[in-house]
């Protein structure tokens, strides 16, 4: 799914409704930052929002995920490139997932392995305190790959008003987080709570 052309789209279409971004964003109960984030094709809007953008923007949602006006005889087909899209971007946020488990085990494998040989065999200390550098930078290192990978799958929904959303990386890092949930405060209703990770945007 292209969302630089599908931002395009919407500010396009925006202009010709003769909307602002405050204006439109006040239609949707939403900031003008992140109808400014969709147009910079920086953010695809979440389910719940599809509807009402299109109808404030007098498009369908199947014109809205592929960034053009689509006539009759096209539409079926891009429905179907559509989905297919959904069904892919699903697929890589699980593959995302998975990736990360597996660097996040490589990578408590590796700097528990070097810590423990550090301190069992007998060697100079200049070497021992190489191997705890070591150590740490693998565990840096993969921490932030584990972070990177899971920030780009998906997306958060918030408890209260069940939109989701993308938060900024400072506040993913940030936010104190189970295995399934990040506490994050809702950029639609502004509440703070633990939001529940999604797969699709």
């Amino acid at each position: 799914m292209d969302l630089k052309r599908i931002g395009l789209f919407i500010a396009l279409m925006r202009k010709e409704k003769g909307l602002t971004q405050k204006e439109l964003a006040d239609k949707l109960y939403i900031s003008d930052k992140t109808v400014s984030k969709w147009e910079t094709g920086n953010g695809l809007c979440d389910v719940t929002l599809m509807e009402p953008l299109c109808k404030e923007l007098g498009i369908t949602v199947n014109e809205l995920l592929s960034g053009e006006r689509i006539d009759d005889t096209e539409y079926k087909k891009r429905a179907e490139e559509n989905m297919l899209s959904l069904a892919l971007e699903r697929k890589q946020s699980k593959r995302n997932i998975l990736l990360s488990i597996i660097v996040g085990i490589i990578t408590l494998l590796s700097a528990f392995t070097i810590l423990m040989a550090s301190g069992y065999y007998e060697m100079p200390t200049y070497q021992r305190i190489i191997l705890i550098i070591i150590s740490i930078v693998i565990l840096i290192g993969g921490i932030y790959v584990v972070c990177i990978l899971d920030y780009h799958s998906g997306t958060f929904e918030c408890r209260h008003c069940k939109k989701r959303f993308i938060p900024s990386m400072g506040a993913y890092l940030m936010g104190p987080h189970t295995i399934t949930t990040r506490q994050l405060k809702c950029p639609h209703c502004g509440k703070r709570s633990y939001c529940k990770k999604r797969l699709t945007k």
